[in-house]
């Protein structure tokens, strides 16, 4: 059943990825996805975790008694002694058990990127639904394909670093729709936004889950990453984003607007609502540093504040107007099935993760590689395919960071200074796994959000836009290395 899951998940993967050709919704392919696979992990959980891949059965039975202590305070000792965790029970509760555990545990950090997500789509909306994204797009009045082309991206790129790669792409897509009518115009510039927004996250330490796990791990520092990384990452924009300009050419249609349009808000109210809305935005990193709490809260919390304003905004006009104008009628415009994709694709990857696959996979670039830019590159690549956070997780697993004391005692110490804090593994990995989603459209979640948000076609992107990305990620690690050499 261990390869079994691998089979699945491939197959699951294709029916993805031809969306269009099957005729079949991405998230339905993506939620029976998730769901099969964690239900042949919870059926054969002693098979699979027999394999040794997976925690051992000390460390599952340590990490049970872990929860149950710290999640249910109040079971006294006569209850635990008759727990599913008691050494007497067979061996198929306690597996059983710990699949429930495990599952539990990816569904708080599902949970919190659906929460977060959700959340900054409302936002958005709200911001589109009040013609505030007018603001920006009266101020660019270039139709020049190959000027717009530029001007979104590197917007996007500086974007991504202060708000994250998923926020930055939702907004820049709205943005985008204001700015461009025809689909197949729209899927290139939505392509290289999604591309900008991963280069653009992966230099700052808030910019892609990834760094913010490295930056929050003590593996690199905020100086730091942003002054070792800029540039490769700068890089892995620039090339794709030269080689599309010879590609396309002429000028943008824009689309019409609404006979409405000026009628639902005053000048006032869309700048307004859209400075609000986007200081809230930026909030959320500021929020997660004072807090420490996830960053789903800070994006609730702006949500909150939205609603509460627009309702006292509107509350003395007329009822038609008012009601598209309160979150309570714009939450039903955000797009549910790509929440639904996200939540089955996570769940799908989650249960790889916890089987064992993706530590197996880790170890296996470790043995065979043994460099750190080849394991690096490779992670990257794969991250194309799976969850970088996994990925990067597993490197975190696999590797301590070396201390000034362990590096003096080190047997190689030139190959160990590679893992100290702010080491060129770390450094790597943050750009590879931040830049290596884009080579498809699945690969990131900025890529998967544009894909529910457009319904942009996998195999489109495949063609179009996949060789873009990967010369572009080369060339952003060939920049990396070669400044890695200047500084050494």
């Amino acid at each position: 059943m261990f390869i079994a899951m691998v089979i699945l998940f491939v197959l699951g993967y294709l029916a993805i990825a031809l969306e269009h050709p099957l005729k079949i919704e991405k998230a339905a392919s993506a939620l029976i996805l998730g769901s099969v696979l964690w239900a042949l992990y919870a059926l054969f959980s002693e098979q699979i975790l027999g394999l040794g891949f997976s925690p051992s059965w000390e460390e599952m039975k340590m990490m049970a008694r872990e929860i149950i202590q710290n999640i249910m305070p109040v079971m006294n000792s006569d209850a635990f002694a008759t727990s599913p965790f008691n050494e007497t029970v067979e061996l198929a509760s306690h597996t059983n058990a710990f699949v429930k555990f495990e599952l539990a545990h990816h569904l708080v950090a599902t949970a919190e990127i659906l929460f977060f997500l959700f959340g900054a789509m409302t936002i958005v909306e709200v911001i589109d639904q009040h013609q505030g994204f007018t603001v920006v797009t009266n101020k660019i009045s270039t139709n020049s394909k190959v000027k717009l082309l530029w001007i979104l991206s590197i917007l996007t790129f500086f974007m991504s670093a202060v708000l994250d790669n998923l926020t930055t792409t939702i907004v820049m897509i709205a943005l985008l729709r204001k700015l461009i009518s025809d689909k197949p115009t729209r899927w290139i510039y939505a392509s290289m936004i999604v591309i900008a927004a991963n280069s653009g996250g992966a230099w700052s330490p808030i910019g892609d889950v990834t760094t913010i796990m490295l930056w929050i791990g003590g593996q690199i520092t905020t100086v730091n990453i942003i002054l070792k990384v800029i540039i490769p990452s700068l890089v892995s924009m620039i090339v794709p984003l030269t080689i599309l300009s010879f590609m396309v050419s002429g000028n943008v249609t824009r689309p019409e607007r609404p006979a409405y349009a000026g009628e639902l808000t005053t000048p006032f109210e869309r700048t307004f609502i859209l400075i609000l809305g986007v200081c809230l935005l930026l909030f959320v990193p500021v929020f997660k540093t004072v807090t420490h709490l996830p960053p789903y809260m800070g994006m609730l919390f702006g949500l909150g504040v939205l609603w509460l304003v627009s309702e006292i905004m509107h509350r003395d006009k007329e009822d038609e107007i008012r009601k598209k104008l309160t979150i309570y009628h714009i939450v039903k415009r955000v797009d549910t099935p790509t929440i639904f994709f996200f939540l089955g694709i996570l769940s799908a990857v989650a249960a790889l993760q916890s089987a064992g696959h993706l530590s197996l996979l880790a170890g296996w670039l470790d043995e065979k590689l043994g460099n750190i830019y080849l394991i690096n590159l490779a992670i990257g690549a794969l991250s194309a395919v799976v969850d970088n956070v996994p990925l990067v997780a597993g490197a975190m697993g696999m590797y301590d960071v070396v201390t000034p004391d362990m590096l003096r005692i080190a047997a190689d110490p030139a190959y160990a200074s590679f893992f100290v804090q702010d080491g060129l593994f770390w450094e790597f990995l943050a750009y590879c796994a931040g830049t290596g989603g884009s080579m498809l459209i699945i690969g990131s979640a900025a890529g998967v959000a544009a894909m529910g948000l457009e319904r942009i076609d996998f195999i489109w992107y495949m063609k179009k836009i996949s060789l873009l990305a990967l010369t572009g990620y080369l060339a952003g690690a060939g920049a990396y290395w070669l400044q890695a050499q200047l500084l050494a």
